[in-house]
């Protein structure tokens, strides 16, 4: 009889026993079926759903030049993801060609290297359907010569090693026009010109354009030819200070500012307008300031 009760007892306990376990596992599947559940929070941090992350910004790609775009982008990154939860995957590429190509084939989002004619001028030659998203900075561009402090120095004759980049001609040729050393066609827009549209040449200066932009640093290094025409984001990564070492140099009301580039009909997206706000901000124009002494300015 003592045997039978204590049996009893035993079957009851474990009934119990196997009930609660029941009610756990129960509970533990009502968790994860509504959402609740640790896994899941552990797996979305806080336990918000995929979509929170989609609304904290995720990641915009970029593509520019080192410098200073890049510097320049990667000082905007941090403000960016703090402010609007935007990653910046910026990719570094050192010449003129490779930035609109990635763009157009949808490898890279945006970039950030050129200015309009240049943009404007890949539009044309390569059926790119591309556009601008806004204006961030202008590199003043400038002439550099190891042996002479002007242009009015240059000796009759002189080669003056300029890019191989057409649509920067007018530009080239807008530092002698405005020394008076060299005169355009008439009704010819200076943004426009091009080397055939020299109508009065009196010291024979001869433009050579056979060169990639990347390598004049180096050309001038080497005293390559008497004066030598160089983009300021090339002069600034060749360790050059274009306010110092040019013996001309744009002003700030160059048109040639640098802009973001994205596909037709992206500059409204709400990321790529996020990266323009912060670009053209008090505080990037400040950094500008701060780091290149006057060899970039702030777009208007």
């Amino acid at each position: 009889m003592k045997k039978f009760f204590l049996f009893m007892v035993l079957s009851v306990f474990a009934a119990v026993l196997a009930a609660c376990g029941n009610g756990e596992e129960e509970g533990a599947e009502e968790s994860a079926d509504d959402g609740t559940g640790t896994e899941e929070a552990a797996e979305n941090g806080d336990g918000s759903s995929e979509e929170s992350s989609d609304e904290a910004g995720g990641t915009l790609s970029i593509a520019a030049s080192p410098a200073p775009h890049a510097e320049i982008l990667e000082e905007a990154a941090v403000i960016l993801e703090d402010e609007e939860g935007i990653e910046l995957d910026i990719t570094i590429v050192n010449d003129y060609t490779t930035p609109n190509r990635l763009l157009d084939d949808e490898e890279v989002d945006t970039n950030f290297f050129q200015h309009t004619p240049y943009l404007e001028g890949e539009v044309e030659s390569h059926g790119y359907d591309l556009e601008s998203a806004g204006n961030v900075h202008i590199e003043p561009m400038g002439v550099y010569s190891q042996d002479h402090d002007s242009l009015e120095d240059l000796p009759e004759g002189s080669t003056i090693l300029v890019s191989n980049n057409p649509a920067e001609e007018g530009r080239f040729l807008s530092f002698f026009v405005d020394a008076g050393l060299i005169e355009i066609e008439d009704g010819i827009e200076i943004e426009n010109a091009t080397f055939d549209d020299i109508t009065e040449n009196p010291n024979d200066f001869e433009f050579n354009n056979q060169t990639a932009p990347e390598l004049l640093v180096e050309m001038y290094n080497n005293n390559e030819a008497p004066a030598v025409i160089i983009n300021s984001n090339f002069a600034i990564e060749g360790d050059l200070n274009p306010v110092v070492d040019a013996i001309a140099l744009e002003d700030s009301e160059s048109p040639y500012a640098n802009l973001v580039a994205v596909r037709s009909g992206d500059a409204e997206r709400e990321d790529v307008q996020a990266l323009m706000a912060v670009l053209q901000s008090e505080e990037i124009a400040q950094f500008m300031e701060d780091s290149y002494g006057g060899a970039v300015i702030p777009a208007e």
